[in-house]
């Protein structure tokens, strides 16, 4: 084993885009103050994607000094977010790490990557990509069998046609977990969202992302 490799194994890190404290803004944890750990990384790219600045660059720091940051913020929950954090190897064992040292954990994946191996303490929200996105054939569809009732659904829905299709996945498979419908920023109101939800009784939640009406689209909020 080579020096790095040795060092790698003593102190694993993780690429890190930012680090900040904020209130959580979506899925069953919205509302809550939450520090968010953005990793660096992405191999998707949808077209409403606002993290784009997180594809690149960051910095490597090893598990304990990520936590140690985490608990400057006095919080219990943390969520591990991108980019796709999944695409580094090791997040999956410091989720863990997290779970143990007693925070509540979520983490936004864009489902394009096999959740099973994340801890199931951890509340996996899985990004379900639609045809608007143009990434729709990343969906790992093997994902939705192992949600759980901790867990939680996405669909970021672009248009009319985004909304059948959505409409037509939840039928077609049905999760344990809360399924979130959401907007896309900018490209449908979240008024003509509920309005179709409302119309076909559909058993989904409508979700607008909080941060962004506090705040608006700024990095780090």
């Amino acid at each position: 084993m080579t020096a790095a490799a040795e060092q790698e194994a003593a102190a694993p890190r993780l690429k890190i885009t930012e680090i900040f404290f904020s209130i959580q803004g979506e899925a069953v944890f919205s509302g809550w103050p939450t520090v968010f750990v953005r990793l660096t990384g992405c191999p998707l790219r949808c077209q409403y994607c606002d993290t784009a600045y997180a594809f690149t660059g960051g910095q490597w720091r090893t598990f304990d000094e990520i936590e140690g940051e985490v608990r400057r913020h006095a919080t219990p929950y943390v969520c591990v977010t991108g980019g796709e954090p999944l695409a580094q190897p090791r997040c999956a064992a410091f989720l863990t790490q997290l779970c143990d040292a007693g925070f509540n954990v979520s983490l936004e994946t864009s489902g394009a990557i096999d959740i099973a191996d994340v801890d199931t303490r951890v509340s996996r929200v899985v990004d379900l990509k639609t045809p608007g996105s143009r990434e729709v054939q990343r969906n790992r569809w093997e994902n939705l069998p192992l949600l759980t009732a901790h867990d939680a659904l996405k669909i970021v829905i672009c248009d009319r046609a985004d909304y059948e299709w959505a409409r037509d996945v939840v039928a077609k498979h049905p999760v344990p977990c809360p399924v979130f419908f959401s907007p896309s920023h900018d490209e449908l109101s979240a008024g003509t969202l509920a309005d179709w939800i409302l119309a076909d009784l559909l058993p989904v939640r409508l979700q607008v992302q909080l941060h962004k009406v506090l705040w608006g689209n700024v990095p780090g909020k």
